[in-house]
């Protein structure tokens, strides 16, 4: 249908006729909207709603570069023309533009290649599947998995058939939880599918061993301040954690001048897909300035009439777990140990490493409790906002203010849950740290002789956890442990992702921050001010995203690697998100400008 611009809209004729071959054709209907190439171009130049810039950089040239892809344009110049002409409002061509706007957003998504998932071939490598998690299921009395159990819960995968799901083989009365939530479809945002991750380590590297190093020192060290992870520490334990994890030919963590140092130590990484199959290893911006805690969990969150306490609920010292293993057998048949964690009855800041460790077990209104500080403080919204120089209007929960923020926020941790989880049940399913821990108590008691890499063994990290807990078990913060999926991706640090990417692009991210503070040393329940080098706002979210992240490792159930690469993934859901929400707006607006987690910054 072509328009008459001196004509409100086509012949009713017409109308009817196209309502017709859309039902039956719907591509017919898209091209018939998206019209031609001319059309696109005049629409670019007046709108400015699908700019080029409107897609990131190195994912898509244009939001219409598919070559079976149209054009906006009739709709859009039926609105052109009512607006210019002061014509009342088309309601049929409103919702026909709702429609177009959706098989576009849905065509973009399409077109985006699958990429290679390799994975590290620890599933295929080892029969006994001792490199795989197989948690929740039973096991015979070294832990090994009953491959009858094990091949019923693969046989749910690879069918996908939701009668296979309710065949599987449990150990116990824990249940999986939501292997079949990957699988739901998406009606925004990019498919799982669409989503790479590097590799993970395999089981016998030394990488794994690293982390595995890294990770029995976070547990020694699960009592001792935060304040003490800093260069000018005196702590005994810290110093010893940091020369043995420079002795390892291979860990990843953060460093200065090539070396780990206290003030490196624990702190959050990012890991990308590299050239190949490789894996790039950044550490964010802002994540080695300042204090070891984010703002962002140090500070009240106001939200209204009322305000929420950044004091939380944490674990007595001395409370680890999966110490027998007995107990650690009984956790990985699904059952229980019957312990429970015993509470400090004050409420404190988070000032040790097993504090961040329980916050990060339960968590707490953590981005939506951001996005209320950063407005609290003062925080200009992102200056590419329409309504930033507008003269005449604001944003509201529409578009373009915190509360359209906050409902983003709710839907990317769903959408980042499904991306990881697709990545846990689908392709990689790997063994948690306490599943190694087990691997390693084995081959030192009952000389098992699994492929283990030697450095762990020869560590200071398992010599000091043996002389403090009696065990070569990785100790616990909870005692359920590890929760009933496997380990790579973490599903908390996607979630972390996609909220802090989708916080940066609403917000500056280059404003400091006003009166930033630390816990007291003194009084972990007060605060007092913190006087060193400036805290931006970008820094301190990558700081509370990689906080998380590295916070389930201090309660010992995920590897760093499981976060890192979690934290790019959940980026990656929320520049997707960002991008199909755009193609809605009326504003115009030459797209969303951040910071990601290396340093580049994008365009969405």
């Amino acid at each position: 249908m072509q328009l008459d611009p001196n004509s409100h809209q086509g012949s009713e004729q017409d109308t009817q006729a196209n309502s017709e071959i859309d039902k039956k054709q719907p591509h017919v209907a898209s091209k018939r909207f998206f019209g031609s190439h001319a059309s696109r171009r005049s629409f670019l130049g007046r709108a400015g709603l699908f700019s080029a810039a409107s897609v990131v950089a190195g994912v898509l040239g244009s939001p219409f570069s598919s070559k079976n892809g149209g054009d906006i344009g009739d709709v859009v110049q039926a609105q052109d023309i009512n607006r210019r002409y002061n014509r009342p409002f088309d309601y049929n061509r409103f919702v026909d533009k709702a429609y177009r706007v959706r098989v576009e957003a849905a065509r973009l998504e399409r077109s985006i290649p699958i990429p290679p998932h390799p994975t590290n071939g620890d599933e295929e490598r080892y029969p006994n599947k001792i490199g795989s998690d197989s948690r929740g299921l039973p096991h015979n009395e070294l832990g090994e998995v009953k491959l009858e159990a094990y091949n019923s819960l693969t046989r749910a995968l690879t069918t996908q058939n939701p009668n296979d799901y309710e065949n599987i083989i449990l150990g116990g009365t824990r249940k999986l939880v939501n292997p079949q939530g990957p699988l739901a479809i998406s009606l925004e945002g990019i498919n799982a599918a669409q989503i790479a991750v590097p590799p993970p380590p395999s089981l016998a590297s030394a990488d794994r061993a690293a982390e595995a190093v890294e990770l029995y020192w976070q547990a020694l060290l699960r009592d001792v301040p935060l304040s003490k992870l800093q260069n000018n520490t005196d702590n005994p334990k810290v110093l010893a954690a940091v020369e043995d994890l420079n002795k390892l030919s291979a860990f990843r963590g953060p460093k200065q001048n090539g070396r780990v140092t206290p003030q490196t130590l624990f702190r959050g990484s990012v890991n990308y897909v590299g050239s190949g199959s490789s894996t790039k290893y950044v550490t964010p911006p802002g994540v080695l300035d300042g204090p070891y805690i984010s703002q962002f969990l140090l500070l009240t969150i106001p939200w209204g009439t009322q305000s929420v306490s950044p004091l939380i609920r944490t674990a007595l010292p001395g409370n680890d777990f999966l110490l027998s293993f007995q107990e650690w057998l009984a956790i990985q048949n699904g059952g229980s140990s019957g312990k429970s964690i015993k509470y400090d009855p004050k409420n404190r800041y988070i000032v040790t490493v097993r504090d961040l460790g329980e916050y990060a077990h339960i968590g707490g209104p953590t981005y939506l409790g951001a996005s209320l500080i950063l407005g609290s403080i003062g925080t200009p919204l992102n200056p590419g906002n329409p309504y930033v120089n507008s003269r005449t209007q604001v944003g509201s929960a529409a578009t373009f203010a915190v509360g359209h923020l906050q409902a983003l926020l709710n839907l990317g941790t769903s959408r980042a849950i499904r991306a990881s989880y697709w990545q846990k049940y689908y392709v990689h399913r790997i063994l948690r740290p306490e599943a190694y821990g087990g691997l390693v108590y084995n081959n030192i008691v009952n000389k098992s002789q699994y492929p283990i890499n030697s450095e762990i063994f020869n560590s200071q990290a398992l010599a000091q956890t043996f002389s403090t807990f009696s065990t070569y078990l990785l100790p616990q913060a909870y005692p359920e442990a590890s929760p009933t999926h496997s380990s790579y991706s973490g599903g908390a640090a996607a979630i972390a992702g996609v909220n802090v990417t989708l916080l940066k692009a609403f917000f500056d991210e280059n404003f400091v921050i006003p009166s930033p503070v630390v816990p007291d040393p003194n009084d972990p329940t007060k605060v007092i001010s913190y006087s060193g080098s400036p805290l931006t706002v970008g820094g301190e979210l990558n700081k509370l995203a990689t906080n998380y992240a590295i916070g389930r490792g201090h309660g010992g159930i995920h590897w760093r690697s499981d976060g890192s690469a979690a934290l790019a993934l959940g980026e990656e859901v929320a520049i997707s998100l960002l991008r199909d929400e755009r193609l809605g707006y009326n504003e115009i607006f030459n797209g969303f400008t951040f910071t990601k987690f290396d340093g580049t910054r994008v365009t969405v």
